[in-house]
């Protein structure tokens, strides 16, 4: 083998809090920001089983199962790694993939592990992906249940660089041809530019409130599990052009975790997911990973079809979707409700997913939109009662050295909502009664020092 001088010095973590990013700084530019939890907008560390520190595992979980099915995934066009093609990528780009997994994942125990010999692992990554050779590993499984049980499949820290390296190289194009109505794991279209945009095409539709108008807000049915891999290919195929990069796509896209995988957390966990909703009550061809990047971006880009379609076909002017759940506005019911009947026809026969009828709602705009967390009202836009009422719940319950952290995640949450300022009250009260200051302004609070939790012990 080829001896090649690197480098690449970085230093490593010093503290679990410290995500030490500013030696990135002028070097490689910041990280697209596209990356959205697409899990539950509430699922932070407390909801999973274990929590990882540098050299140290801390765990409650009560049994660890490491199993290999014999299950076997439906392989796409391109999945045979037997084809050699030119990988026409430079070690450039995939260290700044690495750096953008990185960017919040600094402190887990698999990054730590990759960071200890970086040179020699990411050089061996760009062996294995140049000369064909690259398989994905293992597989991480647990349950959170928070705000409802639901299976998470988490890769290797070495396939999640894999995943920034493919999302950085063909996302653009795909992104240049979304409609603007699509939010999600898109760089700048977070929940706040959904709820904003949602507001805006409200008040154009109700002229400010003072017209009648009503709203069809859907969801789809066990949207991840449901996806067609194969139907994905095809989206991917029609702009992806390089074929090394095709195959690379097709190796994330049908590897089946199921394959290996390790689960971690109580099994009892596991019975609490309802069985349509578990990745492994499903054909290899069904289902993407939830927790994957690569597996939100394959979603858009299957979704990108229903978008068009809801635009250009059904002329849909008030338009939003965020992940698998959409709203559509107009000043006529009867029209809405031909629009329902025309998307339960179009996308079982199209993109094979249904609609969950259970959650489908038509009724006027003043009563008030859900959605993303935040309930919009004539004038007036707050963050939903149950998203306040359980952050209160959590912050009387967690342990204090969460705290901090967890407390100032939901004074974020809070404040990207126009009144929540009787909402960010409550939250520094329940706060206050455990010892921490409040800003004066409610948007955050303080670490407490040692000589104030003496005091309070």
């Amino acid at each position: 083998m080829t001896e090649r001088n690197i480098d690449l010095v970085v230093p490593l973590a010093q503290e679990t809090t410290d995500m030490r990013i500013t030696d990135t700084t002028g070097k490689f530019p910041q990280s697209s920001g596209a990356v959205s939890l697409l899990i539950g907008e509430s699922l932070r560390q407390g909801d999973v089983d274990s929590t990882m520190r540098p050299g140290i595992r801390t765990s409650t979980m009560e049994t660890r199962i490491t199993t290999t099915p014999t299950t076997k995934c439906v392989p796409g066009p391109f999945a045979n790694q037997t084809v050699r093609f030119h990988a026409d990528f430079s070690f450039e780009e995939l260290t700044k993939a690495y750096f953008d997994c990185r960017e919040n994942k600094r402190n887990s125990q698999t990054a730590l592990l990759f960071e200890q010999d970086l040179e020699h692992n990411l050089f061996k990554l760009y062996e294995d992906l140049i000369n064909g050779v690259y398989t994905p590993g293992k597989s991480i499984c647990f349950v959170i249940t928070h705000p409802k049980p639901r299976e998470v499949w988490a890769a290797e820290f070495r396939d999640r660089i894999v995943h920034h390296l493919l999302y950085n190289h063909i996302s653009p194009r795909f992104y240049a041809s979304f409609i603007a109505d699509s939010c999600a794991c898109i760089p700048g279209r977070g929940t706040l530019y959904a709820v904003k945009r949602l507001e805006s095409k409200i008040r154009s539709i109700t002229q400010n409130w003072s017209k009648e108008a009503y709203y069809l807000k859907m969801d789809l049915a066990n949207f991840f599990v449901s996806i067609d891999k194969q139907m994905v290919h095809t989206k991917l195929a029609e702009k992806i052009s390089e074929p090394w990069w095709l195959q690379l796509a097709d190796t994330v896209l049908f590897h089946d975790p199921r394959q290996n995988f390790e689960y971690r957390g109580n099994p009892e966990r596991l019975n609490r997911v309802p069985s349509h909703k578990r990745l492994g009550n499903h054909p290899s061809h069904l289902g993407l990973p939830i927790g994957n990047l690569s597996s939100q971006f394959f979603a858009n880009v299957l979704l990108d079809a229903f978008d068009q379609h809801c635009k250009h076909q059904l002329h849909a002017k008030h338009y939003i979707r965020y992940v698998d759940d959409f709203i559509l506005l107009h000043e006529s019911k009867q029209w809405l409700n031909d629009v329902k009947r025309d998307i339960e026809s179009w996308l079982p026969e199209n993109l094979s997913l249904h609609v969950n009828p259970s959650k489908t709602i038509l009724q006027p705009i003043e009563r008030g939109v859900d959605f993303v967390g935040q309930l919009i009202k004539p004038w007036n836009r707050s963050t939903r009662k149950r998203t306040v009422y359980e952050a209160i719940r959590r912050i009387n319950t967690i342990p204090m050295n969460e705290l901090f952290e967890v407390a100032n995640s939901y004074f974020g949450l809070l404040r990207q909502a126009q009144h929540s300022h009787h909402d960010r009250a409550l939250l520094s009260n329940a706060l206050r009664r455990r010892g921490y200051t409040i800003k004066s302004d409610l948007t955050k609070t303080y670490r407490r020092t040692v000589q104030v939790e003496r005091k309070i012990a």
